[in-house]
């Protein structure tokens, strides 16, 4: 005998959440996932009327879905935003280029202009060439730190108000479950933040942030809506791939413990000694950075020299590298294009 939907109580359920192990119907599926998404903006008061917000757009089945439902309850809600898609383009074949014909074809769909970057025209480099100059042990941490740099650059180009990603509750879970690991104390303050407005960048937000990766799945899949499934191809080894894992376990003993690590996170109090360092200005490329020479510069500065080790190791050698490079840039003798010096 099929089971009828809790919430409406009319027709047979075809949806278990994973979120609450509700047995919905497709429609009550898509009436709750949008409805809770919405409260999480209204409630967080994400937006303001007439603010201009781009969404970061990889093409995935998260940020084709936010793209959807921002475009959904932007016209449903009436929140008088002006939305961009804002695409980065690593520069990895046969992943990158493919997951970008999607966003292309998602403009068209949802009518959301369509911006993209690439590493290549950012910094020099795509992530196929770094591959081949770093290997696979180190390549996530240069695609990461690149990346958040890029989008940032983007939202300011684009002269955005805000910046929306797809970062959902499993990856803002896992986030918490990382720096616990790596005794990153002074992360915790802000991992679980709904918002990341640092001073002098575009304030950040996660509409997804208690939204879980198998709804936001489930929803494209009845939605029907055009994404890139594939994983990337240097991705396998990531450290995050490991706790994903870990995570994934204990959600198949207990449902909610995901959104239970991140009230965790939430909760914690940290010593107030324990403070992340002051937010200054990179002298090499004048982005923010609690370094004098930030994290994606001394990186770059490593490829272009043949020390890649540069921005992973933390040696004397490298070091002393670092110090040479903040001099060159005090003393004017920097050549890089973003150099303000």
């Amino acid at each position: 005998m099929p089971i009828t939907c809790s919430k409406c109580r009319k027709n047979p359920a075809t949806v278990k959440r994973p979120k609450t192990g509700h047995a919905v119907c497709k429609t009550c599926f898509f009436d709750v996932f949008e409805t809770e998404v919405h409260e999480t903006i209204a409630r967080s008061n994400l937006f303001k009327r007439g603010e201009y917000v781009a969404i970061a757009a990889s093409g995935g089945k998260d940020s084709t879905v936010l793209a959807y439902i921002m475009k959904t309850l932007n016209d449903r809600y009436d929140y008088g935003l002006k939305l961009v898609l804002l695409s980065i383009d690593e520069g990895i074949t046969g992943y990158r280029d493919d997951s970008l014909e999607s966003v292309k074809r998602n403009e068209k769909d949802y009518g959301i202009p369509l911006k993209i970057l690439s590493y290549e025209d950012l910094y020099g480099w795509t992530m196929d060439k770094i591959v081949k100059e770093v290997g696979l042990k180190n390549n996530c941490t240069f695609c990461g730190v690149f990346r958040r740099q890029a989008l940032d650059r983007g939202a300011a180009l684009l002269g955005v108000d805000k910046l929306v990603t797809g970062h959902n509750a499993d990856d803002i879970a896992e986030t918490v479950i990382m720096n616990v690991l790596r005794g990153d104390i002074a992360r915790l303050q802000r991992c679980t933040g709904i918002t990341t407005d640092t001073e002098g960048l575009i304030p950040r937000s996660k509409p997804f942030k208690y939204t879980y990766e198998k709804e936001i799945v489930m929803y494209a899949y009845f939605k029907e809506l055009d994404y890139f499934s594939t994983e990337c191809i240097y991705s396998p080894n990531a450290y995050r791939g490991h706790v994903r894992a870990y995570l994934k376990d204990l959600e198949t003993i207990s449902s909610p413990v995901i959104l239970d690590i991140i009230h965790s996170g939430e909760c914690m109090r940290i010593k107030k000694e324990i403070k992340l360092p002051p937010q200054g200005l990179c002298k090499k490329c004048g982005y923010i950075s609690s370094q004098e020479i930030c994290k994606a510069c001394v990186m770059l500065e490593g490829l272009n020299t043949g020390v890649p080790e540069l921005g992973i190791k933390k040696s004397s050698k490298v070091k002393d590298k670092i110090e040479k490079l903040s001099l060159q840039c005090n003393g004017g003798s920097c050549n890089s294009g973003g150099c303000t010096t």
